[in-house]
């Protein structure tokens, strides 16, 4: 009778033990991704719910949540002129200049990988400007484009371009050019070392194959180097993309969003909105429709990049 007894009971125990060791399995999983949620909840999911409090809400920076408002705030930022002026010319910033700094950072990245071990060395001189604090690289540029004392000026008159200073920071499209080239010099280092990384994976049996078929350079180029890079240039285009979207020490340094509102992008108009009329609750929301034109206006890239992946499948 006791055989019988514990003969009957080891399956059971076997089940029960398969389940435990299943729970310890999940138990296990579970401590591994905790601290991953922590940080997502408290870099991520905080700040949000945080920012719609504000958004919906009368604050000041003072004074926060005094009072729920709805959706004032967002009817008052899409009614206002001055915010979607900024905005307009955010997007119009990004999409320009990111698509700029991707060609000639290609360009650059293409002529370092024909210089095989020279490209190496010249990687590392590129850095420089990447390297540079941004408050740095906004002060030397605009001590550049000063009109009194200014080294571009002082180029130009003394090659008899110009006979006098002219004041790029105070001429609204000059202003922009300006930003967009103090832009240009901090960032495409950053878009070489990327493009650079994309070729190094291209293997070199295939450019080797395409020797042997008597392919020009033009052909090697357009069949061959760009489609094997198209998956990875499109996610640098959306990194820089948003980068660019990001858009506001260039412009505090610079211009400070003049002149007038010339330069204003979304970034520093919310930027104004919170810290010199303490209205944060406009800001909030301001920002949350910025974020949403930026999902909008990106969203292109994304589905650029997905049918490139599906294509190297």
């Amino acid at each position: 009778m006791t055989a019988f007894t514990l003969d009957a009971l080891e399956p059971g125990a076997e089940r029960h033990s398969a389940r435990r060791g299943i729970l310890a399995a999940r138990l296990g999983r579970a401590l591994w991704i905790a601290p991953v949620v922590f940080a997502l909840a408290v870099t991520t999911l905080y700040p949000t719910v945080f920012l719609l409090g504000l958004a919906f809400s009368k604050s000041t920076l003072g004074k926060p949540f005094r009072g729920f408002v709805g959706v004032k705030h967002f009817a008052t930022a899409l009614q206002d002129p001055i915010f979607l002026s900024a905005i307009g010319r955010s997007v119009a910033y990004a999409l320009s200049t990111s698509l700029l700094q991707l060609a000639l950072g290609f360009l650059i990245a293409l002529l370092f990988t024909s210089l095989l071990k020279g490209g190496r060395f010249l990687m590392s001189l590129v850095l420089l400007p990447l390297m540079t604090p941004p408050v740095m690289v906004g002060i030397a540029w605009k001590l550049i484009f000063a009109p009194a004392g200014g080294l571009l000026n002082g180029a130009l008159i003394n090659y008899g371009v110009i006979s006098q200073p002219i004041s790029f920071l105070g001429h609204p499209l000059l202003a922009w050019l300006a930003i967009a080239v103090a832009d240009l010099w901090q960032w495409t280092p950053f878009i070489v070392i990327l493009c650079f990384a994309a070729l190094s994976t291209i293997p070199e049996g295939v450019r080797e194959a395409a020797l042997v078929d008597g392919a020009n350079g033009w052909q090697r180029f357009w069949h061959i180097t760009l489609p094997l890079v198209a998956a990875p240039l499109s996610s640098i285009y959306l990194l820089k993309l948003i980068l660019s979207f990001k858009l506001f020490d260039l412009v505090y340094i610079l211009t400070f969003g003049g002149p007038g509102f010339a330069t204003t992008s979304a970034g520093f108009s919310i930027y104004r909105r919170a810290i010199e009329q303490f209205d944060v609750g406009r800001a909030a929301a301001e920002t949350i429709v910025y974020a949403l034109v930026i999902g909008l206006a990106t969203l292109p890239v994304v589905r650029l990049h997905q049918r490139f992946e599906r294509r190297e499948l």
